[in-house]
């Protein structure tokens, strides 16, 4: 399975980089109530930091950024989001051979995010390293430009004036 479609179903929310219950249902080739009644079977397994069900506002938050169509699409329920430990905690749950291989994608794609996030992160500081290091020395060669500009605009007015006096 290509990781970029799995990462194109992980979203950010409440901080943290979810899957939702639909999604993961359509990876899995079964369908979402399947899906929701084998996690409401074995609630143990997922708690609060594996698996939470989205508020009202949050639902509201997905329709309007057009994750899903609308409400009607979830069919009166609210969904379950799935962070990267529930998602390795459906794999016990959702037994079968396109879920165990489809769980394997999805966590490479929650590993390649992560690592992407750090390096993002890494060249962040280095460029703020370099801000700092080198602050001085290029507010000193801003202030010589903006010198040498001003210099050339004042000479440029003083030849565009009108002479007066004498010819």
């Amino acid at each position: 399975m290509q990781l970029e479609l799995i990462q194109d179903k992980i979203y950010n929310l409440r901080d943290q980089k979810v899957m939702f219950d639909f999604d993961l249902a359509t990876l899995y080739q079964v369908e979402t109530r399947v899906l929701k009644q084998a996690v409401r079977r074995n609630l143990k397994r997922f708690p609060d930091d594996f698996m939470f069900v989205l508020t009202d506002d949050e639902i509201n938050t997905m329709v309007s950024q057009n994750v899903i169509p609308s409400k009607k699409h979830l069919g009166g329920a609210a969904p379950f989001a799935f962070t990267e430990q529930g998602v390795s905690m459906l794999s016990s749950v959702v037994r079968s051979d396109v879920a165990i291989a489809i769980n394997i994608s999805i966590i490479r794609a929650f590993v390649q995010l992560r690592q992407l996030a750090l390096s993002h992160s890494a060249i962040n500081k280095k460029l703020s390293e370099i801000e700092t290091r080198y602050d001085k020395q290029f507010k000193s060669i801003y202030e010589a430009l903006d010198y040498l500009l001003k210099k050339d605009n004042k000479e440029l007015q003083q030849k565009e004036r009108k002479q007066i006096g004498y010819k």
